[in-house]
């Protein structure tokens, strides 16, 4: 059982496993087995999580803190903080903060002029980025897109021109439509990865083009929250190369098919090359 220690009066955020419960920092331990007061976004997962490296609680109050209840919470542990204890905040799995409701609590401590440390470890975004094969020298976090075709199109429309590599959480059962999303705003032949259930027993990674990838992903299960890799938007055609590759095409196609075939052509989103085919198929 790990020794308990006496911590400094701060909020400690403590990063958790994403899977594997042994992926655990020995920092994460100590703070969890020190901290005078425990919260979490999932207070059943932290418990379960204690238990299995045996940390005591020892009659030490266990918060829960989550999008739901946030702006109850938040007084009571500013509260305890001005008390001089220590509060340890983990998130449900990975590293707080990410795609996670801790960043009003951190904020709030802060104007609150409370020290904030941290027990870094775990995290899906960089272990997805480290197996997805795709550039790591810049990327982009892109949290979660938006649920409806319409938004979800403007999302990846925003996002198309980055130039990093794009990572991002998708919920399984909005994954297929995601990707085909992806397919239409990005383009069929960027590459990119999906990550589910990173170190644990069924991992599974997903490498290839957005198209492949989109022939492949109706099959997988719909368990667990998948971590998208998106590679990073290659040096686009000029507008002046996109339009005669148009022009020719619309000699002896329809617009749509000469939008199709020269976007995956070009490696240019349709939607931007469809507009333009319609601007010249007027002019014509």
């Amino acid at each position: 059982m790990p020794e308990a220690r006496a911590l400094a009066p701060a909020l400690y955020i403590v990063a958790t496993p994403i899977g594997a419960a042994r992926d655990i920092t020995l920092g994460a331990i100590d703070v969890l087995a020190s901290a005078d007061i425990l919260a979490a976004e999932d207070t059943r997962t932290l418990r379960r999580l204690m238990e299995i490296h045996g940390i005591a609680r020892a009659g030490r109050p266990v918060l829960a803190y989550h999008d739901h209840n946030g702006p109850a919470q938040r007084p009571k542990i500013l509260a305890y903080l001005e008390e001089g204890r220590s509060v340890a905040y983990a998130s449900d799995a990975g590293t707080p903060l990410v795609a996670d409701p801790g960043f009003q609590l951190v904020q709030a401590a802060i104007e609150a002029g409370h020290p904030v440390h941290t027990a870094p470890g775990p995290s899906a975004v960089l272990a997805a980025l480290t197996v997805s094969g795709l550039p790591t020298d810049r990327f982009f976090f892109a949290g979660f897109p938006p649920p409806s075709p319409g938004a979800r199109a403007r999302f990846l429309q925003e996002i198309a021109s980055v130039p990093a590599t794009i990572v991002l959480f998708e919920a399984p059962k909005r994954l297929s439509d995601f990707i085909n999303s992806a397919v239409q705003e990005l383009g069929g032949d960027r590459r990119a990865a999906v990550c589910r259930e990173l170190t644990k027993r069924y991992e599974t990674v997903m490498r290839g083009t957005l198209l492949e990838i989109a022939d492949q992903v109706g099959t997988m299960p719909l368990k667990g929250e998948a971590v998208v890799v998106i590679d990073r938007a290659q040096k686009a055609a000029s507008e002046a190369d996109r339009d005669a590759a148009l022009l020719a095409a619309l000699q002896s196609q329809t617009v749509k098919d000469a939008a199709r075939d020269v976007a995956e052509a070009l490696g240019l989103p349709r939607r931007e090359v469809y507009q333009a085919a319609l601007q010249l198929a007027k002019r014509s």
